[in-house]
């Protein structure tokens, strides 16, 4: 009799038991936050940074990841190696990136390594908006799905494990799940950006 009353209680949308009123949890206190005071920034004109960090030689990459209705990527540029053990790596990207949200619901991103011979790659990109994957090939990670680049010299596949704010930028840092390389697209040696330009290293 008690399952019956149960049951036809269910189907005309009453309650089966009382239910205590929640209480509301007591919100966590906000962290104090200091900007920077004008007397405190440094004299630097941002066009002399540019060019004096722009005689940085660095390496070129797209990162990429899956999602709906399609894949997201951009051109970075600061990509590094950060930990052995745990295998990390870490890229940054700008705070006013429209694809970085994309990558961040993801979860995970893979980073190409492009080759000398990819530049008109890089600039595709390197642009906002539009479908940047038109005409380029590309299949999953292992690891993550995410498209991992044809003919690049390396690739590392990771899930997103922590991002961290510095001022303009986010620092963004990946655990490695997988990655390798294709000796026949390295054999023509890594795409280099120099002084806002592409080069390739010559020994």
């Amino acid at each position: 009799m008690a399952a019956t009353a149960v049951r036809y209680l269910r189907s005309v949308g009453a309650p089966t038991t009382a239910a205590a009123p929640a209480t509301p949890a007591a919100p966590l206190p906000r962290p104090a936050l200091r900007a920077v005071r004008e007397g405190e920034r440094a004299p630097l004109d941002p066009a002399a940074f540019r060019s004096v960090l722009g005689h940085f030689a660095s390496g070129v990459t797209v990162v990429t990841a899956p999602g709906e209705p399609g894949p997201a990527g951009f051109a970075c540029q600061s990509f590094a190696s950060l930990s052995l053990d745990p295998p990390l790596v870490t890229f940054m990207v700008a705070r006013t990136s429209t694809t970085w949200p994309r990558i961040a619901r993801a979860g995970v991103f893979c980073v190409n390594v492009l080759g000398a011979a990819q530049g008109e790659l890089c600039r595709g990109f390197a642009v906002r908006g539009g479908d940047k994957f038109a005409g380029v090939s590309y299949g999953p990670a292992p690891a993550t799905g995410s498209p991992r680049l044809a003919d690049v010299p390396a690739w590392i596949d990771c899930t997103l494990q922590a991002v961290h704010t510095g001022g303009d930028h986010l620092i963004v840092v990946g655990r490695v799940e997988a990655l390798g390389t294709d000796p026949a697209a390295a054999e023509a040696g890594p795409l280099l950006f120099h002084r806002g330009t592409f080069g390739h290293f010559s020994p």
